[in-house]
């Protein structure tokens, strides 16, 4: 389109303007008149304009400015915008046209053509009947000065003006003409015809744009309009009459045909071949009509009985269940409307309730945790009205597709008459109709059906819906030694309120914001009901039972607590109290440990059991316990799965079996997150959120948020309210540069693995990718590291981010701060350890192979400040530990999981912390670091893949996106 400047378009708003149709379309001009100064933009010029001189029209010499459609569309558009007092009444109706012409394109309501003279063209269509209303509207609406161009007559005769119907219709059609006609249309069209600007003569073509016109925007749409007829089907009945019985009666078909030209056009088929309802059909109307009903009878035999001469025929009981089956969508998927009786139609409807009129449960915890069921049936309204059992015993009876109910003939299709005769589905156990109470859903027969719960069930769905609120008093249990912050408080109310109804759930707070306090004050209380009193068992990573201990000996003291491991562990006398376990001698003594009373069963940094199918998970299974809570600030790492392994275990039966839940949830909300990716070019929803925010994800993945919320309590450190007094964090990106060293090394990675890679497929293929991403991440590390040289080997000189590394260390230390370096690999760590021992920094190191005492140990060291630097492998220590003695964090190297770094970074940035923390995260520049960290921080496109799977995510990318990827881009 020709670019205009706005004065200029505002200049062309305040003049009068007419449109001359063109041949083709697109070839017809605004036609703009103007009083004052003459625009600067477009072709000027004369015309003969029809004015109102006095009162009469005359014809009167004017100067104008010619434009195309195309010039004129910047002008056209701004008028509609501006305020009426800024442009002239012709000026926005045109505007007004443009915008109704714009959105049937951006409808693809486009139709090739071939013009009166021969030339190539476009149109609109095919319209709905709201178009042809709005067109009708506009054409109402528009003022007298756009048919200033009079129609052409021979000298002296008449004066003509436009039909203003046609000529909204002719500019229209122009603006639809002109749309597709960009410079680089005929390359990418491969030809001229309907593409070019340029007119092209092409008579030839005209059958093949009438052949495709057929059907779409010319001739007829057949509808079946059914009536309810009675007395031998003599008198049609609309609206559906007050009848006593069904005795002869019976559903009429009556075939009406529509103007797809202009659907507003309509009439029975009988008035079309008697001439009666003929008016605004053309020529064809009536062999397009037999040729209509003769598909129609293809699809469903029974409508060869309208044929040779339609008219209106009865239909058989045994045909109305057929149409009320699939038959009337097949007809209307080959364009055949059936149009039911108006108010049989929907009068008569099925709907699922649960719970029925069973009161509450006396015990909702032996409810929930024993062997409830819950009834779930169909229950039929009649115009929203329920039926009364016997109304409903009587339908179930009734095998006519038609039958009277208070008076009124209702339509029961196959699917209602089969819920009629099977009325009690299968009941639901507890919990899945706890579920289905929180999201209003449930499957049946492998659909999604929505449910009406009973009011016991809708009032449990109040009391749960919102778990971080509630009004129940509790109070924090006496013999406990803190005093609880109000989040905390709140925590403490919401596991309360889930144990005491026999449910589980997740406590998913923020590393650092006191989940074992609060879980430690749930114990204590309680111990105050005898029915809920006992043990409570904590499996947790090793490295995590010290800090169990302590914190139970500091808040709960006076409370037994026992480490059930080691060689001589024992359960003896472990009645009470706390017992703590690591999830590997759990897994060893599942047998033992389940044979034991537990009042609770506590699973500390569950993503350690986010594998369903792991020896671990199955083992923490077999334990039972009065309640099983959760703990992890990371529900979920990578994909939805693990949420349902952390709930299926808490909440058994919540959220279905495996298999169900990720067809049910997973399967969908990729389907709708894929749709707004389609629609929009992104979606800013993370990949693995539990929650949908502000609908990103689409309705079903509201649906999950809504059965979730009540069984996992989420807060974050930024929440408002939540950690007030936590000091500031402050993150940044460290770019590094490569040395010559590490240059030549990864370019010879790429070049060799890339080789290879190019070479292989499968699995072979996925494994080379990740081989090829672990070994630049090494080289960015360090070439020691790449290389597997010994510890001791000189690291000076050799990499960027150890320079970089040296100089943040000697900063800190010189200020009297402490830094937590986490990475990934061990063999890193162990070089760090010896590099700094050299250069005579103090260091611990903690990695997976670290014995619990000597961690344990470790932890006070670096607390106690005696020693600076703690170098910390992040896959055995990102969880648990509690290092609020650092102020500054250091990441060597990114793990491309920012869930799993923030739980690193957490060590430090906690409840307890009082100094700023300072996050630095260390990237090579111009190699894959650097690219991933872009997308990680633009979270687009891959970022969304890398962030859902990490690093295996990569192995999916063709070989020109891998290369993309990990090539070395030149340095500056």
């Amino acid at each position: 389109m020709t670019g205009m400047p706005r004065e200029q378009a505002e200049l062309l708003a305040k003049c009068a303007v007419a449109f001359e149709p063109g041949d083709p379309a697109r070839t017809g001009r605004l036609v703009y008149r103007y009083a004052g100064a003459r625009p600067t933009f477009g072709e000027p010029g004369e015309a003969d304009l029809v004015t109102a001189d006095g009162g009469a029209l005359a014809v009167r010499r004017c100067p104008v400015l010619r434009l195309t459609v195309a010039e004129a569309l910047p002008a056209l558009t701004l008028a509609r915008r501006l305020h009426r007092e800024s442009s002239t009444p012709s000026a926005a109706f045109w505007g007004a046209a443009t915008a109704l012409a714009l959105h049937l394109a951006a409808r693809e309501r486009l139709l090739p053509g071939v013009s009166e003279a021969g030339y190539d063209t476009w149109r609109v269509g095919p319209l709905d009947p709201e178009d042809v209303r709005r067109l009708r509207e506009l054409a109402a609406a528009a003022p007298a000065e756009v048919l200033a161009v009079p129609l052409p007559v021979p000298p002296g005769g008449p004066l003509l003006l436009p039909d203003v119907d046609g000529l909204l219709r002719s500019f229209v059609d122009a603006v639809a003409d002109t749309l597709p006609r960009t410079a680089d249309a005929p390359a990418l069209a491969g030809r001229q015809a309907f593409a070019a600007v340029e007119p092209q003569y092409v008579p030839q073509l005209r059958g093949w744009a009438e052949e495709i016109s057929a059907g779409l925007d010319s001739g007829i749409r057949l509808t079946l309009r059914l009536d309810v007829v009675s007395g031998g089907g003599e008198t049609g009945l609309r609206p559906v009459p007050q009848v006593a019985s069904l005795a002869e009666t019976g559903l009429r078909v009556v075939p009406q045909v529509s103007s797809l030209a202009d659907p507003t056009v309509r009439a029975d088929v009988h008035e079309l071949f008697t001439g009666v309802g003929a008016a605004g059909f053309g020529p064809r109307a009536q062999a397009d009509t037999v040729l209509a009903l003769r598909r129609a009878a293809d699809i469903w035999q029974p409508l060869a009985r309208l044929l040779p001469v339609p008219s209106a025929v009865e239909f058989a009981d045994h045909e109305v269940q057929e149409l009320l089956g699939d038959t009337a969508d097949r007809l209307a998927a080959h364009g055949v409307e059936v149009q039911w009786p108006e108010h049989a139609v929907r009068s008569l409807t099925a709907r699922a309730v649960l719970g029925g009129e069973r009161a509450a449960p006396t015990d909702p915890r032996g409810f929930f945790g024993g062997d409830g069921t819950v009834d779930l049936r169909w229950q039929f309204d009649l115009d929203g009205e329920p039926l009364t059992e016997q109304e409903t015993a009587e339908l179930a009876t009734n095998e006519r597709p038609l039958a009277v109910l208070r008076g009124q003939c209702v339509l029961i299709d196959a699917d209602l008459a089969r819920k009629l005769r099977e009325r009690e589905l299968p009941p639901l156990t507890a919990v899945e109709a706890l579920a289905v109470a929180l999201t209003g859903y449930t499957e049946i027969g492998g659909t999604q059906v929505r449910i009406a719960s009973s009011p016991w069930l809708l009032a449990l769905r109040r009391r749960l819906a919102e778990p971080d609120g509630g009004t129940e008093p509790v109070e924090p249990p006496a013999a406990l030694a803190a005093t609880l912050r109000d989040y905390q408080l709140r925590g403490l109310r919401w596991l309360d309120r889930l144990t005491s109804l026999g449910l589980g759930g997740c406590l998913a707070d923020d590393m650092g914001l006191g989940k074992t306090v609060q879980l430690i004050s749930l114990h204590l209380l309680r111990q105050q009901h005898p029915d809920s009193a006992g043990p409570t068992l904590v499996v947790c990573p090793a490295s995590l039972l010290g800090n169990w201990q302590r914190e139970v000996e500091k808040f709960a003291p006076g409370t037994p607590v026992r480490r059930y491991h080691g060689p001589d562990r024992t359960l003896d006398g472990a009645d009470s109290g706390f017992v703590l376990t690591t999830y590997g001698t759990m897994r060893l003594d599942a047998g033992r440990l389940a044979a034991h009373r537990w009042s609770a069963v506590v699973a500390d940094e569950a993503q350690h059991v986010k594998n369903p199918h792991s020896d671990t998970a199955k083992a923490l299974r077999l334990i039972p316990g009065g309640a099983r809570i959760a703990l992890t600030g990371t529900p979920v790492e990578n994909n939805l799965s693990e949420l349902w392994a952390v709930l299926d275990w808490t909440t058994p039966g919540l959220l279905g079996a495996h298999g169900q839940f990720r067809r049910r949830w997973i399967a969908a909300i990729d389907a709708e997150r894929a749709k707004c990716q389609a629609e929009s070019g992104e979606c800013q929803a993370e990949p693995g959120e539990y929650q949908a925010q502000s609908g990103e994800y689409g309705p079903t993945a509201e649906r999950l948020a809504e059965l979730v919320r009540p069984f996992l309590l989420r807060r974050k450190k930024s929440d408002p309210g939540i950690a007030p007094e936590l000091p500031p964090k402050t993150e940044t990106d460290r770019p590094v540069a490569l040395t010559p060293e590490q240059r030549t090394l990864y370019q010879t990675q790429v070049r060799e693995v890339m080789a290879q890679i190019a070479a292989t497929d499968g699995i072979a293929r996925s494994g080379l990718v990740l081989k090829l991403l672990t070994g630049l991440k090494q080289i960015c590390n360090h070439p020691a590291q790449f290389l597997k040289e010994p510890a001791g080997t000189p690291l000076a000189g050799r990499s960027g981010k150890l320079e970089l590394l040296d100089e943040l260390l000697d900063a800190i230390i010189s200020e009297g701060g402490a830094a937590l370096v986490f990475t990934q690999y061990v063999t890193m760590a162990r070089l760090l350890e010896a590099h700094l021992r050299e250069r005579g920094v103090p260091t611990l190191l903690l990695h997976g192979g670290t014995p619990v005492p000597r961690r344990e140990e470790m932890v006070r060291r670096f607390q106690d400040g005696e020693v600076p630097v703690f170098l910390l492998s992040l896959k055995a220590a990102g969880t648990g530990l509690n290092l609020t003695r650092a102020d500054h964090v250091v990441h060597y190297d990114r793990w491309w999981n920012p869930a799993v770094e923030a739980q690193a970074t957490d060590r430090a940035h906690r409840i307890g912390q009082t100094r700023p923390v300072q996050v630095h995260r260390m990237i090579a520049e111009d190699t894959v670091e650097d690219r991933i960290a872009a997308l990680l921080e633009a979270k687009k496109g891959l970022a969304d893949a890398v962030l859902g799977a990490g690093e295996q995510s990569l192995t999916q990318l063709t070989n020109e996106e891998l290369a993309d990827l990990v090539e070395l881009r030149s340095a500056g």
